[in-house]
């Protein structure tokens, strides 16, 4: 058994590493109604958006935008990957890679060619060490009010690469913000609009940003462009982009300080029982050492 001295530092160690998994938790906790605001401030915007590319799929257009034509050979694909810039958020990173690895291996395996941009630190450092997959744009340090000036730059390589036909598909990799508790890891199309608005229909009607949308789909109509439909599709469908991504950072990050919260909260209680069991076991060493000094004394005295 360990010695009191011993046992005592570590208790004491155990009881610094409390305090700092207790701050964290409380700054998580003061932190997240923020991130729960501006997540929520710009839902509407970004449901409207995909109401509008949803309805603009199944029109019949008199242009029909690059972004909208599903191409039938895939020789390359790319995913928009975000993540944190911290850890100390339990497994919230660990299952999106996870997840998104997955899709990764069935691309590789049927011969296509993955590329990666990763917005957020921990991305960053985790594909670059990825055999196979090939990192074309990062975007870190956002920030707890995230802007989308930050944005652009990764967002623009992703465009000009399908623009050129580089790449045939996109997929934009999150963790969706459920409640303080839940955080889901999602794998979702972003180019072309065709398998977006595929996915729009199949959700369900619990997801908020991604809910399915009713209309009539029998009619064959089209909206009215001024000053022409070409002109508008290209803004639109840019503003589409950046508004989903977006939207998918601000997910992300208040799914972030949520999952920090509970993991930090978590993290104090094992402290917590960990520090009971040490001073048990402490407490029996002292009593331990006390009858054995009792014992060489009575002994002692009994041989005198």
């Amino acid at each position: 058994m360990a010695s009191g001295r011993e046992i005592k530092t570590k208790i004491k160690s155990v009881q610094n590493t409390r305090k700092v998994t207790s701050a964290l938790q409380m700054v998580s906790a003061s932190k997240i109604r923020k991130a729960q605001d501006l997540m929520s401030a710009s839902r509407p915007y970004a449901h409207s958006m995909r109401n509008v590319i949803s309805h603009l799929a199944h029109a019949n257009t008199e242009y029909k935008h690059p972004y909208l034509v599903q191409r039938e050979e895939v020789g390359k694909v790319a995913f928009v990957v975000i993540s944190t810039d911290r850890g100390l958020c339990g497994g919230l990173n660990a299952n999106l890679f996870r997840k998104l690895l997955g899709h990764v291996r069935q691309w590789q395996d049927k011969g296509v060619e993955v590329e990666m941009v990763a917005i957020g630190q921990k991305a960053v450092q985790f594909f670059r060490r990825i055999k196979g997959v090939k990192l074309i744009g990062t975007a870190t340090q956002l920030g707890e009010r995230p802007r989308l000036e930050r944005l652009i730059g990764v967002i623009k390589v992703v465009l000009d690469a399908y623009d050129s036909r580089d790449i045939d598909r996109v997929f934009l990799c999150y963790n969706d913000f459920v409640n303080t508790m839940s955080q889901n890891p999602r794998v979702d199309a972003l180019l072309p609009l065709s398998m977006a608005a595929a996915e729009i229909e199949s959700g369900d009607e619990h997801d908020r940003v991604h809910a399915s949308i009713a209309s009539d789909r029998q009619y064959q109509w089209d909206y009215l462009y001024e000053p022409d439909a070409q002109t508008v599709l290209d803004h639109l469908m840019q503003r589409y982009i950046e508004s989903l991504v977006y939207q998918s950072v601000l997910e992300n990050l208040a799914s972030e300080q949520a999952a920090r919260m509970v993991a930090m909260k978590s993290a104090s209680d094992n402290a917590s029982n960990l520090i009971d069991e040490l001073t048990l076991i402490y407490n029996k060493a002292r009593q331990a050492a006390i009858t054995q000094e009792i014992s060489e004394i009575v002994g002692g005295a009994a041989a005198v």
